[in-house]
């Protein structure tokens, strides 16, 4: 047998891909705006080639991924107020097998409470409207919110004079999740918390 690729080596296929459709190297020839000639000579297609040509690429590494049960879960390593958290995340770029997903269910309590021990004493807020809209919400809306999801993940954004940790808290299929169009299968809600005063940037 032929060797499998890692987790890691598809996440760089991915990205020399991704480069090659950005300069145009690679087209999905067949692909028009609106199907009709006479009003696709007058606009351009090229980026909606490019896109379609790293899209097709993507679900190709999608196929090999479950083929031969490639994982696409990268660990990182966070650390706010001297507290540190390693935690299993999907790659933006892969997709979770099911193996994948027991791995982000059996994490989720421990980002929680990496979450809690952190974000004590900081405002709280709930993003909505494809995150371009926050409102302020309580630990307790935190929590009724984490009781119904299966997986967590987090990012932060840290300069000496801002702090924003953003927990998500998700269900179903990541790769799903963070657009409104997984749902009601997919999906996740995203909180922010910021120190007294500050608004969420994230």
């Amino acid at each position: 047998m032929s060797k499998v690729y890692t987790t890691e080596e598809l996440i760089q296929i991915l990205a020399a891909e991704r480069q090659a459709c950005l300069k145009g190297e690679r087209l999905k020839l067949e692909v028009t705006v609106s199907g009709n000639p006479l009003i696709d000579q007058f606009i351009r297609t090229d980026g909606l080639q490019k896109f379609t040509a790293y899209q097709d690429f993507k679900a190709a590494i999608h196929d090999y991924q479950r083929e031969y049960l490639v994982s696409g879960i990268i660990w990182r390593d966070m650390t706010v107020k001297g507290k540190s958290l390693r935690y299993p995340e999907v790659d933006a770029q892969l997709i979770a097998l099911s193996s994948d997903l027991a791995i982000l269910k059996s994490a989720k309590n421990s980002i929680w409470n990496f979450w809690c021990e952190v974000t004590a004493q900081m405002d709280l807020y709930l993003s909505f409207n494809n995150s371009k809209q926050h409102q302020k919400i309580t630990a307790s809306d935190v929590e009724r919110i984490a009781q119904r999801t299966e997986w967590a993940s987090l990012w932060k954004w840290e300069n000496s004079n801002f702090l924003e940790i953003i927990l998500q808290l998700g269900w179903g299929k990541p790769e799903e999740a963070s657009y409104k169009r997984g749902r009601p299968n997919s999906g996740s809600e995203f909180i922010h918390a910021v120190n007294p005063g500050n608004l969420p940037i994230g």
